[in-house]
């Protein structure tokens, strides 16, 4: 069963939103925390979503939410969850600058006895809510937080994206082995916006190369709208390359102040939060050549295919992968617990990602069975990442690198295949 709440009532939810972030601030890690959702082995298992329908990460949203419907398809298909049917909850995210949103959001998954949530995509909202989930024992697995911090923040929080440690070294090492020697950041101050670039910054430099620009103190408001004096100043620096750490709301605006300039968009780079099929957005041929990072391995033709089945009308796939695994590995955390509270749940993601070894299997019917027959399992995800480390990080990822092309729209390169340490 699938269920989606809107939770954009921005102005009525403000009170409360301040009454909850104010409980969150003491950055408890919620091991003390009381009890939350709870279910035995009879309870239907309840995933909530709380991912982008709004805000500057809305692209993100569809392939997402694509991939968690997908993944209760194929659970159900194979007999539910302890021989019930999943149900999903879908509701908005929107992005850190409405946070009242999430706030409201997560609580309503937790009134309505949710173990597992699916979010959030944006680091920044994670910081904001992960104590009020993780503190009722409900599980939070997030299918593109990123920021290095987040790794071992609770035992109830799991992400099936690398940190930024993997995606920025990708992104620096793209950069140098396309010749740069001097490149430049236009990053923007914002929890994964530092954190990514801190990585590029640390790999550029033990390479023996220069950041030219976008260094601590040199980041942009997220509410800016006039990159001018921005642009200006990082082209005063000479930068041979520029990586262009932002959200869609300003990518847009840099690329055109960049060109407006003078620059090589050639030389330009794109990140997660930013890679997206630009289009006719920008006239033809403008970002020919410019390319992008991207956690996750190539999605398989079948896999989007059946993507596509659910959502016919995605133009991308950012995401979509992480976010059906993370569903998987939930479910097949209560199959093997044999419970669908959050606890039980918690104390067997690691088990069935493999971090215990175990017999690999590729779907959730497979990975069932083998359980069922008291056997240990390595769920083989389909994004690629390897078994949960001790941090509840991907122990490895890959990295895509994207090229776009004369129409504005990229396509797959390369994987970059990385270690999380």
């Amino acid at each position: 069963m699938i269920r989606s709440t809107h939770a954009v009532r921005a102005a009525a939810l403000a009170g409360a939103a301040a009454l909850v972030l104010a409980a969150c601030s003491s950055g408890d890690s919620g091991d003390d925390a009381t009890d939350g959702a709870s279910a035995d082995s009879g309870s239907p298992l309840i995933v909530g979503t709380l991912l982008p329908q709004t805000g500057s990460l809305a692209q993100l949203g569809p392939p997402e939410i694509a991939g968690v419907d997908l993944a209760v398809q194929d659970i159900n298909a194979a007999g539910g969850v302890l021989g019930t049917d999943v149900e999903v909850e879908h509701t908005d995210s929107s992005d850190a600058e409405h946070a009242e949103v999430a706030t409201q959001s997560v609580q309503d998954l937790i009134s309505q006895d949710v173990s597992v949530i699916i979010g959030a995509a944006s680091s920044s909202v994670t910081r904001n809510v992960i104590d009020d989930i993780t503190g009722a024992n409900i599980v939070q697995i997030s299918p593109a937080n990123t920021a290095t911090d987040l790794s071992g923040y609770n035992d109830f929080y799991f992400r099936t994206a690398p940190p930024d440690t993997v995606q920025g070294a990708a992104l620096a090492n793209l950069i140098l082995g396309d010749g740069a020697v001097n490149p430049g950041v236009i990053v923007f101050n914002d929890d994964y916006g530092t954190s990514l670039r801190n990585v590029v910054e640390t790999a550029v430099t033990e390479a023996g190369a220069t950041l030219a620009y976008g260094t601590a103190g040199q980041e942009f408001d997220p509410n800016e709208t006039n990159f001018n004096t921005i642009v200006s100043g990082a082209l005063a620096t000479s930068p041979d390359a520029i990586a262009i750490i932002a959200f869609t709301t300003q990518t847009p605006l840099i690329v055109s102040e960049l060109a407006a300039q003078g620059y090589d968009m050639s030389k330009v780079y794109f990140v997660d939060g930013n890679l997206t099929q630009f289009g006719d957005e920008f006239e033809a041929g403008l970002l020919e050549g410019a390319q992008g990072t991207l956690p996750g391995a190539y999605p398989s033709d079948e896999f989007q295919a059946r993507l596509l089945e659910i959502n016919d009308g995605l133009t991308d796939f950012s995401y979509a992968a992480e976010s059906y695994d993370a569903t998987i590995l939930a479910a097949l955390a209560a199959v093997k617990g044999g419970a669908t509270d959050g606890e039980t749940i918690q104390a067997n993601m690691a088990a069935v990602s493999g971090a215990d070894g175990g017999e690999k299997c590729a779907t959730f019917e497979e990975c069932v069975e083998l359980l069922d027959a008291g056997e240990d399992i390595d769920y083989e995800a389909q994004s690629g990442v390897g078994p949960f480390n001790a941090d509840n990080d991907p122990s490895s990822a890959y990295i895509g690198v994207y090229t776009f092309g004369a129409d504005n729209t990229y396509t797959f390169t390369k994987s970059e295949f990385g270690e999380v340490g």
